[in-house]
């Protein structure tokens, strides 16, 4: 199918604040009302009075300037992923995932000989190997991926006890 087909459809099935949210969600850097209604395929005030809502709501960042623009609020996102968790998992299924991610974290620390991802050094790598760079850039980025789910977890543990302890989980 085209791509405007696809726009189309997508049209069809969502509407302006829908797409709009969609767009949001993959926007980590602020952009204006009109790249957003480019992006979502809707009129630029179609999409600055969904992105003042989202704003309202928490969902979306404002920063205010000329023009005004707005990026997804990430901490609002990491919360919904916590609720979520919590949610949807048991506490002890949560605490087997920690274990597995604190193993995982144990392993990078020991294959780099630091504590943490920050304290690892590329200079000692060769400027011209630039797949060894690339590799150790995709290492370090996945064991800053692993801290982020061990902390993200830790809190979905907290709420998923807190939710048993108000009676809301079996």
């Amino acid at each position: 199918m085209t791509e405007r087909g696809t726009v189309e459809r997508w049209q069809e099935g969502r509407t302006t604040f829908q797409r709009i949210y969609d767009v949001l969600v993959g926007t980590q850097s602020f952009v204006a009302a009109s790249g957003f209604a480019e992006r979502a395929d809707c009129s630029e005030a179609g999409a600055r009075a969904a992105l003042e809502q989202l704003a309202e709501m928490g969902i979306a960042d404002r920063h205010d300037g000329r023009p005004v623009t707005y990026r997804r609020n990430d901490s609002y996102f990491e919360w919904k992923r916590i609720e979520t968790l919590a949610r949807d998992h048991d506490v002890d299924t949560l605490r087997e995932r920690v274990d597995d991610l604190i193993a995982e974290d144990e392993s990078f620390q020991a294959r780099y000989g630091v504590p943490t991802p920050d304290a690892v050094s590329t200079a000692d790598l060769a400027v011209d190997d630039h797949e060894e760079l690339h590799a150790r850039w995709e290492s370090l980025s996945e064991w800053r991926t692993v801290r982020r789910d061990i902390r993200i977890l830790r809190r979905a543990i907290d709420r998923a006890e807190s939710r048993v302890g108000d009676g809301v989980q079996a």
